[in-house]
């Protein structure tokens, strides 16, 4: 435990949701801490007063990636986990090529992290053994596919895959996980009819909150055994 907190916690898109909720949690039991946002909302000054080192990416061009991975490099020489938790959500529709769906997709759910985990291995490597961890925030719709959000589902399940690769790759040093949620948490603006439908799709019929995803986390983190998995955070979801 007392290594794990010399070396910080890398979360992309640790502005909202789920992400900042990893972010606070961490630093909560005074684990070091670097985020990535996008766009600067409030919680990251939260966040930074809190003790958390949150640093400005562009993921929608590989210079962005790297540019981000090089200030990480600048900041720290080790990483105990790196979790790709940005995400974007664009459906197919009207007016927007599909090219373009596509492409901001597979950027953000598969560039980012391809290049990420090439460009900061050395930071997870060196550490010993299961010492370092990397975690794929996947989707339920890996497994049935989407109708409406096609090349979202796509990307996902890319990255699905990729989960087992790296974990070829960098098997023992570094364990390579994925997690896959379905509700975890509703928008503010969700109304009651879209809570009960939403809930309807699930067997366990419940929002979860985020200790969910956090308690699966603390888990892979632990492990020294576990990796090249994906684990379903989804209410029985994929089974109605």
């Amino acid at each position: 435990m007392g290594e794990r907190k010399t070396r910080p916690v890398l979360i992309t898109g640790g502005g909202r949701r789920i992400g900042l909720a990893l972010a606070h949690h961490f630093v909560n039991q005074q684990q070091p801490v670097i985020v990535s946002y996008r766009t600067r909302y409030d919680a990251i000054g939260v966040l930074e007063k809190a003790g958390a080192l949150c640093l400005p990416a562009d993921f929608s061009t590989d210079e962005g990636i790297l540019a981000f991975a090089e200030q990480v490099k600048s900041q720290t020489d080790g990483l105990r986990a790196l979790i790709h938790n940005a995400s974007a959500w664009v459906p197919e529709k009207p007016g927007l090529p599909l090219s373009d769906v596509m492409h901001q997709m597979m950027q953000i759910h598969v560039n980012a992290p391809y290049l990420l985990n090439h460009a900061l291995e050395p930071l997870l490597r060196g550490h010993g053994h299961a010492a370092s961890d990397i975690i794929h925030f996947t989707d339920y719709v890996v497994e049935k596919g989407s109708d409406k959000h096609i090349a979202y589902a796509a990307s996902k399940a890319a990255l699905d895959n990729m989960t087992r690769s790296f974990a070829r790759k960098l098997a023992p040093e570094v364990k390579v996980n994925a997690i896959a949620p379905a509700l975890i948490l509703f928008n503010e603006h969700d109304d009651a009819d879209y809570r009960q439908q939403a809930l309807n799709k699930s067997l366990m019929k419940i929002e979860p909150g985020e200790k969910e995803i956090i308690d699966l986390v603390e888990y892979l983190l632990s492990s020294c055994y576990v990796t090249g998995r994906s684990f379903g955070v989804d209410g029985g979801r994929p089974l109605r």
